[in-house]
């Protein structure tokens, strides 16, 4: 096979890759972003810096390590001093049932509760429960061990059913 063939068939493979997981992995940015133009930069980013090593990870598992690139370029663009604009309080609304207007609002109380928690808490419970990787992959992808995976998510899991707005949210489903 020559270096041309080798090439190509690498590119048709890294394309086929992202076919499969771009939304997937979008999905992922999105919840760590909380943007959904800065996830669609986020996911370009990852995917750009995988393709000049794709020739050797496409053998190992091109997933876990695309999602390092993503989380480690997100925690870069996270200490960034200057983000650009500024979050002003939300104004308090309540839904009326059956109302487009209450998912909605759910999906803001969860994401203004995932934004409240470190970065690290964040990570893991975006890979563990909404992408459903198993501690062993997450730890994989953060680089760090299974049980600090394991302490991780249940700090931020604790954080989260102390959060106002969330709990908030919790009582008015109750009703």
């Amino acid at each position: 096979m020559s270096e041309d063939d080798a090439a190509s068939e690498g590119g048709a493979a890294f394309a086929q890759f992202v076919l499969a997981r771009e939304q997937a992995l979008q999905r992922t940015a999105w919840l760590l972003t909380g943007d959904w133009a800065l996830a669609e930069d986020l996911v370009q980013t990852a995917l750009a810096r995988a393709w000049p090593r794709w020739g050797r990870i496409r053998h190992e598992d091109p997933e876990i390590y695309v999602r390092r690139v993503m989380i480690n370029t997100w925690s870069t663009w996270r200490r960034r001093r200057w983000r650009g604009e500024l979050p002003s309080d939300p104004m308090p609304d309540c839904p009326a049932p059956g109302d487009l207007a209450a998912e909605t609002s759910v999906r803001i109380a969860v994401r203004v509760a995932l934004a409240g928690l470190t970065d690290r808490q964040r990570a893991v419970l975006i890979l563990r429960v909404f992408d459903d990787m198993t501690e062993q992959a997450v730890a994989q992808v953060l680089g760090c061990a299974v049980g600090t995976v394991k302490s991780t998510a249940a700090q931020a899991l604790a954080r989260l059913r102390q959060d106002p707005g969330l709990v908030g949210l919790m009582e008015r489903e109750a009703l």
